[in-house]
Formats: structure tokens, sequence, C-alpha cells
């Protein structure tokens, strides 16, 4: 009874009969016929051209993202919570080859347009100091909250008027746009992002996560750092083909669904326990040191979330049936 991390769920059928299928000869690298469909399908899903790179990890396609949109000596705005500043082991600097990450606070892990701005207008424009070359947002964000579409946009105006990139870190993308109810265009390219890390991983996949430039001339010397960094893969054909298979019959959305829907049984069994809203697949909720160890000895399993504090995740797989417990076991305290 696992609630610790997506990460911890098995790949959906959709991806293991996907990657079976791809078990063929084909043409090595990223020259295959799978990865030759990837710029086609995600256009049209995003109902524009764009260009997609798979990569294995979340946290590549995040720093590889950056590298293309902030030199070496520029700076990236984001969340003092941000994956990229907390959870990434400096990979977005490695990547950039020694950009800064200029840090924000924000309720729930979320950026305004006024804090943005007002870090940005702090910034003299000389030598000196390191100048903002992009912006970077979670969705949705590191505390489980999501951003709108006219929030996004508002956040894409400013970057518009600064003269700054915006990227958009999707680890659970696919739970945002399932809480939104929206086409994927609106909360991003429409908005005004120009890069997504849009995730598959967490979301039923194995191993493969799509980098998507809304810009597509960002692509090629990215296609360059992916190689140097060590990520492009030989067999990239099984990459490819679990993107393709979450993307065939809106998969990622409904698996996306399915999570957000046991964390809403979570959250309605918790009540007044929940320390912020749930519009994800996260659940934070009030617990005691006591209460936390009555949950694992029952066999729950789930992140200490900062003094009194617990985190669940649902993910794609955990039903109604698997949920339904851990809910109980938390309305009964």
């Amino acid at each position: 009874m696992r609630f610790f991390s997506d990460n911890a769920a098995p790949a959906c059928p959709a991806v293991m009969a996907a990657l079976a299928d791809a078990n063929v000869q084909d043409t090595a690298y990223d020259g295959d016929a799978w990865s030759q469909r990837l710029d086609g399908a995600f256009s049209d899903l995003f109902s524009t051209d764009v260009a997609v790179l798979w990569v294995p990890t979340g946290t590549a396609a995040n720093a590889l993202a950056l590298a293309a949109l902030c030199p070496p000596h520029g700076a990236v705005l984001c969340h003092s919570e941000a994956h990229i500043q907390v959870d990434e082991c400096g990979a977005p600097e490695f990547y950039t080859h020694g950009a800064k990450l200029l840090l924000i606070e924000g309720e729930g892990a979320k950026l305004t347009p006024q804090a943005i701005d007002e870090t940005a207008a702090a910034i003299r424009d000389d030598v000196h100091q390191v100048q903002p070359h992009a912006i970077s947002i979670t969705n949705a964000t590191e505390a489980g909250r999501v951003y709108t579409p006219d929030e996004v946009a508002a956040i894409g105006d400013v970057a518009r008027r600064r003269n700054l990139a915006l990227h958009m870190d999707g680890a659970r993308f696919a739970n945002a746009v399932a809480h939104l109810d929206c086409a994927p265009a609106d909360v991003t390219w429409r908005a005004g992002v120009d890069a997504l890390s849009f995730g598959f991983v967490k979301n039923g996949g194995m191993s493969a996560e799509a980098l998507v430039f809304f810009r597509p001339d960002l692509a090629a010397a990215t296609r360059y750092r992916r190689k140097r960094a060590g990520h492009l893969q030989s067999k990239g054909r099984y990459l490819a083909a679990q993107l393709l298979a979450m993307l065939d019959g809106d998969v990622w959305l409904a698996n996306a669904r399915a999570a957000n829907a046991g964390a809403a049984l979570i959250a309605q069994a918790a009540g007044d326990r929940l320390t912020g809203p749930v519009q994800a697949n996260e659940v934070f909720v009030s617990l005691t040191a006591e209460e936390a160890a009555r949950l694992r000895a029952a066999g729950f399993d789930f992140y200490d979330w900062g003094p009194g504090q617990a985190r669940f995740v649902t993910a794609w797989d955990q039903g109604a049936d698997i949920v339904r417990p851990l809910a109980q076991a938390i309305a009964a305290l």
C-alpha cells in the first residue's frame, strides 16, 4: 500500500504492449519509425507545430530545456521549492554550464507575475549582476497546486515584456490538465510557454519523458546537448514507443484522471486535516508523529513532509479499492 510516490507505480498495459511491438530490428538512435512520428503526434495533441525529443528522465528534460533557453552567464527565475532547485542535484546548473537559479517565494509553490516582476526589477542591468533569461514554473507544483491557463498567460505576459523564455516543468502535467479539463494547448503555448517537460514516467510510463519545444528551432542544438549528456539512447524506439502509446487514445489523460480521483477520495476522508487544496494527485495531511506511526503500522507507505505533515501520492493504478482502506484509516484517526 505505497503512497509515497507515483514513481513507484508499474508501467501501464499500453506501454508494455508498445514495448513488445517495438521489439524488432529498426534504425538506431532516433532515426527509427517510432521516433520519427513524435513531432507529428505531439503537434496534433497541442494543435501547433512542435519538436519533441525523448529523454529517459524528468531531470534531463528540465535541464536540457533550460540549457536551450538560458546561456551560461544568465539566470532562471523559479520558486524556492521547485524541483529544479531542491531535487535535481545541480543538474540545471551543470547542463547550462553555470546559469544561476534565482529563487522566488510564493504560496503553494506557485509564482505570481508580481513576484517575478519584483525580482527581475531588483536586478541592475550591468555586468556585475547575473541577468534573468528564463522563467521556470511547475504544473502541477511541488505542493500539488495547478496553474490555470489564465495564471500561466499572466506569467507569459511578464516573460514577453521582459524578453524572457518560459519553461514548464510538467512532471505531473497530465494531472494538471485532467484537473483543469482544458486543451493542453491552453495551458502551454497559447499562454506563452516555450518549452515543456512533459512527464510520462509518473503517469504509467516506464522510462521515457518528452521534451516538447513550442519553438521548434530550439530542438536542433538540443539534439547535440542530449548526445553530449549521454542521453541519446541507441535503441531510442523503446522510448518513443512508450510516448506514442500513452498519446494513443488519450491513455495519458485517463491515467491522470484515475490518479486524481484516488487523491480526491483521500482528501474527502482527511477533511480538516488537509493543509492545502487537492488539485492533482498529491494530498498533504496534518498528522502527529504517533498518527503517522499508526498508519505505517497498518501497512501504508508515505512521506513525512516537514513537522506534523505527511504527503500521500496516488498513481494511475490505484483505484477506489486500493485507496479506500487508506481513506478509512485516516478518517478513523
